[in-house]
């Protein structure tokens, strides 16, 4: 991924102030999903419009060194933003997980498969199923594979 590239940090102060505090830190901070405890990755995206890039704390879910980024949004009706970057720029995609930073490429899971990393997420983050409930779209699961 081309670490030229200008990065924008997100409009909204809590993801921007999270990713500076998490970066900054070498991911020994601002990495929880705010008070609860959860670890959080840092996905780091391009723009699918506006080719710049772009980066969110997730919650971390992992097997085998697969992540799995979850597009709930909270339930809300669409999807988030990054989601549509995720899928515009699959080998174009780095994760830091605490202090270590990889590329990976990214496709959306279908069928058992996310059926499989869907309950993963729940197990990790049970409040995947409520947003769920709000929703009548079906939250993406995106898997992240490292690249050698």
């Amino acid at each position: 991924m081309p670490e030229d590239r200008n990065y924008e940090p997100s409009p909204n102060p809590r993801v921007r102030e999270q990713v500076e505090l998490y970066e900054r830190s070498g991911g020994t901070q601002g990495n929880t999903q705010r008070d609860t405890g959860i670890p959080v990755i840092i996905v780091t995206s391009i723009g699918a419009k506006s080719g710049m890039l772009r980066k969110n704390p997730v919650i971390r879910v992992e097997a085998g060194g697969v992540y799995a980024i979850i597009a709930s949004r909270g339930g809300a009706p669409n999807n988030p933003q990054w989601y549509h970057n995720l899928i515009a720029n699959p080998d174009k995609v780095m994760i830091q997980d605490g202090p270590y930073r990889f590329e990976v490429t990214t496709r959306q899971a279908e069928g058992q498969e996310r059926e499989l990393w869907w309950n993963r997420a729940v197990a990790t983050f049970p409040t995947y199923a409520s947003y769920q409930e709000k929703t009548e779209r079906q939250i993406p699961v995106i898997l992240a594979t490292k690249r050698p």
